[in-house]
């Protein structure tokens, strides 16, 4: 959902300024998952508690909270990409990209945007809505709706609520207000609207299909025990010291893979808090590794489903998104990488 809004509400100023998409896609992507994973009020925070429950942690929420310090990659990549903003740098792919777009060409002549083209000329739809109110009601109808559908969805327990339901709950509720708003005000016909709707639901059609084939993959990694397995290569003589760049490495690999973080979580919690409990070490600590790890390999999967979602947001070709994100993503990784060493050695 934070992927949409920020794409959809940021894109027509990235264009007008000649601001590459694939940097919008860079962008969105690098402050959604990152930041979610360090709070601990949400969907996220509440499944990483439950498998930290279900792995003896007597304080599961005390050991979230203590591991967002060593969170290193989610820090790491929301201060980058606040860096990349604030200093215009572009690496590799990136820079190519950006010299295109200062062209006037907004993508590759090949390039094929995951949305249909037909939505992204706002120009016909400015004097119509041309009211803030048109974005700002519906956004935060649709941020209030958000607790209220996990709490009935999960019989009173927000914590226990259907996130998908939810967010579908919320969108419906916040486009049956803006249509309220827009029909009332005579701004536009109900005829329009539908058919605005139904070339917006279409442009899905390519995310739908590649999300698909994401999430078979990865059942597939998932049934074949790939995940656990490499997971189990770790716990075998391993110096201390190592132990939380490998966590981070082999939880990299493990969602990258599969192309999810929250499957990621599943393998690598439990593990990791076995280890850390019989060996006597800050549970905090590898769990800060488990995510950090998860997080990048999400966010550097062309599989992922936030991966996908960023470059429908920003109207930008999948591909051209992952090979333009990737160099930033390393570079972070390679910082998280050299802060868990220095934990790993100073602190364990």
């Amino acid at each position: 959902m934070t992927l949409l809004v920020a794409g959809s509400i940021s894109r027509p100023l990235f264009d007008r300024y000649k601001i590459a998409r694939e940097k919008l896609a860079y962008i969105i992507d690098s402050t959604s998952a990152p930041i979610c994973i360090l709070i601990p009020l949400n969907a996220w925070g509440a499944v990483i508690i439950g498998l930290l429950a279900s792995s003896e942690i007597e304080d599961p929420i005390g050991v979230f909270i203590s591991a967002i310090p060593f969170n290193l990659y989610p820090l790491t990549v929301v201060a980058f990409s606040a860096f990349v903003i604030w200093r215009g740098l572009h690496i590799g792919p990136m820079k190519a990209a950006q010299d295109r777009t200062d062209k006037g060409d907004l993508l590759w002549p090949n390039a094929t945007p995951m949305v249909d083209p037909t939505l992204l000329d706002s120009e016909g739809h400015a004097e119509a809505f041309d009211k803030a109110r048109y974005m700002i009601v519906p956004i935060a109808v649709m941020v209030l709706s958000m607790p209220v559908s996990l709490y009935v969805t999960g019989n009173g327990d927000i914590s226990a609520g259907s996130g998908s339901t939810s967010v579908l709950w919320a969108v419906l509720i916040a486009l049956s207000c803006l249509w309220g708003q827009v029909l009332m005000a005579r701004r536009s016909r109900f005829d329009d609207l539908m058919n605005t709707f139904l070339r917006g639901a279409g442009g899905f059609l390519p995310v739908a299909m590649i999300l698909l084939f994401a999430l078979a993959l990865g059942d597939v990694a998932n049934l074949l025990g790939t995940g656990t397995y490499v997971a189990q290569l770790t716990q075998e003589a391993i110096p201390q010291v190592l132990l939380l760049p490998l966590l981070f490495l082999v939880s990299s690999f493990i969602a990258f893979s599969i192309g999810s973080s929250w499957g990621t979580f599943a393998i690598m919690i439990p593990l990791s808090m076995q280890i850390a409990l019989s060996l006597d070490l800050s549970p905090a600590l590898f769990l800060a590794a488990v995510l950090s790890g998860s997080v990048f390999g999400d966010h550097a999967s062309p599989i992922s489903d936030t991966t996908v979602v960023s470059s429908m947001a920003a109207a930008t070709d999948h591909i051209d998104h992952v090979r333009t994100q990737l160099p930033y993503a390393l570079v972070a990784a390679s910082i998280a990488t050299l802060g868990f060493l220095i934990v790993g050695a100073t602190v364990l």
